[in-house]
């Protein structure tokens, strides 16, 4: 795998690692270096040798930089230019969408060069003003185009593919669509679609908004009631399209597999707490009506992957049902 350091003036380099794990979690062969204020430009290159002698993978380094023109900036490219630093590569302008885009394209790539390729666009897209009239034209992000209507819309009856919409992930989480998803997740299932299937959110326009302008580039994103859902299900015209599901609730979920979805295989990602519920994992509580619709969509065959992240290892399922359970009854 890739290795990474993070290099900044001050400790933004760390800041910004945390903020990266906080999202995509816990990532090995990543490195902050920080130059402060009382080291000189000897003192910071030795740090980053530190750094990368410490990585599984020495050969394969990509650098991610705060300031192009500044002393990090400066002493990684003096590195670049060395024997045996051929396959180094750095990109400047460090900042969140980038530092995410990179782990999840470490995943699949073999070299320095191609995660600094693919990352670069996103980082880009990154940058945002709002209100969006503010942004000079020619600064629009190319990627707000998917986003515009359709030139014409299919026939009723025509059939895409196999005629099937392919669900590549279904999740539960109460936030929806936000960093974890529209970055980690993504990345990891590589949908062309996501849908958020609520009947609250598709009748309150300003979640919609909100929803529809946080999904990743290159990715629609969509709001429908569960009926909808159930009608999309099963038209054909569905049929090219891989999507992920997002669900509120796991009583939402439960009414979309009831009204004909065919749902397997359910991501718990997030269930928040509230008056009533106990916290069963980091990230899921229940109550008693949540626990009866987990055992109802169990009954049904659907198979449940409890975590976070991709890179979190799976809760088990049983035991959480159990902790609910006994806290619930002590609870009454």
């Amino acid at each position: 795998m890739v290795s990474i350091v993070l290099a900044s003036h001050g400790t933004f380099a760390e800041g910004i690692k945390m903020s990266g794990q906080m999202i995509f979690g816990p990532q090995e062969n990543v490195a902050a270096v920080t130059l402060m204020p009382e080291m000189g430009p000897d003192d910071l290159r030795a740090k980053i040798l530190e750094a990368v002698a410490g990585f599984d993978d020495q050969d394969q380094v990509l650098f991610l930089v705060d300031l192009q023109g500044g002393t990090p900036w400066n002493q990684v490219s003096l590195l670049l230019g060395e024997e045996g630093h051929e396959n180094w590569v750095a990109v400047g302008g460090m900042n969140l969408p980038m530092l995410i885009s990179a782990y999840g394209a470490r995943m699949g790539a073999e070299t320095a060069a191609d995660v600094a390729k693919e990352i670069y666009p996103e980082a880009k897209a990154g940058v945002c003003i709002k209100p969006e009239e503010l942004a000079p034209a020619e600064a629009t992000p190319a990627a707000v185009a998917p986003a515009a209507a359709p030139a014409g819309a299919i026939p009723e009856g025509t059939v895409l593919g196999d005629g099937h919409i392919k669900f590549v992930m279904c999740r539960v989480d109460t936030r929806l669509l936000h960093g974890q998803v529209a970055t980690t997740w993504t990345k990891q299932t590589n949908p062309d679609r996501i849908i958020v299937v609520s009947d609250g959110v598709a009748h309150d326009e300003l979640r919609k908004t909100m929803i529809q302008q946080a999904a990743p580039p290159g990715v629609k994103a969509h709001v429908v009631p569960i009926k909808k859902m159930i009608e999309v299900a099963k038209d054909p015209r569905f049929g090219a399209t891989k999507a992920m599901l997002l669900f509120e609730t796991p009583q939402d979920l439960l009414a979309c597999i009831e009204g004909g979805v065919d749902i397997k295989k359910v991501n718990l990602g997030s269930m928040a707490h509230s008056v009533g519920k106990v916290v069963v994992t980091n990230a899921i509580a229940m109550d008693q009506a949540d626990v009866e619709c987990l055992e109802k969509l169990a009954s049904l065959g659907v198979e449940f992957d409890v975590r976070k992240v991709p890179a979190d290892s799976p809760e088990n399922f049983d035991s959480m049902m159990k902790k609910a359970k006994s806290e619930l009854a002590a609870q009454a």
